[in-house]
């Protein structure tokens, strides 16, 4: 059993590993605990016949994106306490607790730079957040072995910085597969209207699972980086309550599509950093989705400069503090799907 149902204070107990067991809840789901920080409920086959689908909720990949974090661990405590009954398959992943209890992003490197196998290459797996994104895959992959169950993913985080749209989500490029509107609309219901489509491969969470294993898959963010304690939590009401109806029932209800309720972006440039002369332009506490004129000067980058090549193109997750060969930024441009 998890004292007081309260499974992420049993992870932060245990920051790299923990011993697998298992028991049912009184209605028959089975919860089974596979590490630290990752935990599985199925409902009972024998409850009726249980929902179809497959979902991992996952958080805490940065450790001090508290947000989801808490929103997470209050949907799973209710669950555990039987104040709620999951309907369908669900993996719940506590990212890096090592990194939550220092109340940092990273304890050695971006663990959300490590997935589709990136945390093997180069010096390999020579540190303990590139060991736990192996893991956090092999679990993933674990979770999606049937095949014949639709699989979704998403992967919650909030940013370091504010935003001109405060929640917004990125939607892994999905190669040959056309984009989703049913998810978008999901996304909606959670409060999320901003989308960013991204144009190719990366080594998030959100694209590991998109790519790999087929999943409905994004990256979502909702808000900016607070504390543990010091979130408003009345600012994620839509995005708890979504996530209740995903795992509760049949079927989210969800509004019709009205294309004037959303905003999409093109990912149009990912400029990665090149040499420590890397600098920005402008001012460090700008905000995502923030726009510069035509050929304003955004980075040097020692003899290398990036401008703005195209009318309202925009700055979203400008950090200048990351390793060479990692993003500094990403330059959107305003798009449409469908109407």
């Amino acid at each position: 059993m998890i004292p007081q149902h309260d499974f992420l204070a049993l992870t932060r107990r245990h920051e790299w590993q923990l011993e697998p067991f298992a028991f049912n809840l009184t209605d028959g789901t089975r919860v089974s605990v596979w590490d630290t920080g990752v935990i599985c409920l199925e409902p009972a086959s024998e409850a009726g016949q249980p929902g179809h689908k497959d979902i991992v909720l996952s958080c805490g990949i940065h450790g001090n994106e508290t947000a989801p974090i808490e929103i997470c661990n209050q949907l799973l405590t209710r669950l555990l306490a039987e104040e709620l009954k999951v309907r369908h398959r669900v993996l719940f992943l506590f990212g890096n607790p090592a990194a939550m209890n220092q109340g940092v992003r990273e304890v050695e490197e971006n663990m959300n730079r490590l997935f589709s196998g990136a945390h093997s290459k180069g010096e390999g797996l020579c540190n303990r957040e590139r060991i736990r994104a192996m893991r956090l895959e092999q679990y993933v992959s674990r979770f999606f072995a049937d095949s014949g169950r639709p699989r979704y993913h998403y992967d919650l985080h909030t940013a370091i910085r504010g935003s001109r749209h405060e929640k917004f989500a990125v939607y892994p490029f999905p190669h040959e597969r056309p984009h989703c509107k049913e998810q978008v609309r999901f996304l909606g219901a959670c409060g999320v209207r901003t989308i960013l489509l991204s144009s190719g491969p990366t080594t998030t969470f959100s694209y590991y699972s998109s790519h790999q294993h087929g999943a409905h898959a994004f990256t979502v963010e909702l808000g900016k980086v607070r504390p543990f304690g010091e979130n408003d939590m009345t600012r994620f009401i839509e995005v708890r309550q979504t996530l209740q109806e995903l795992v509760t029932r049949d079927e989210v209800a969800l509004e019709p599509w009205r294309a004037d309720d959303f905003t999409l972006f093109a990912i149009d440039r990912v400029i990665n950093k090149q040499s420590e002369q890397f600098r920005f332009l402008f001012a460090s506490d700008v905000d995502n989705f923030t726009e510069f004129p035509q050929g304003f000067v955004l980075a040097e980058d020692g003899d290398r400069q990036y401008r703005v090549e195209k009318p309202r193109e925009a700055v979203v997750f400008p950090n200048a503090n990351v390793a060479i060969g990692q993003r500094t930024m990403l330059l959107v441009v305003p798009t449409r799907l469908w109407e």
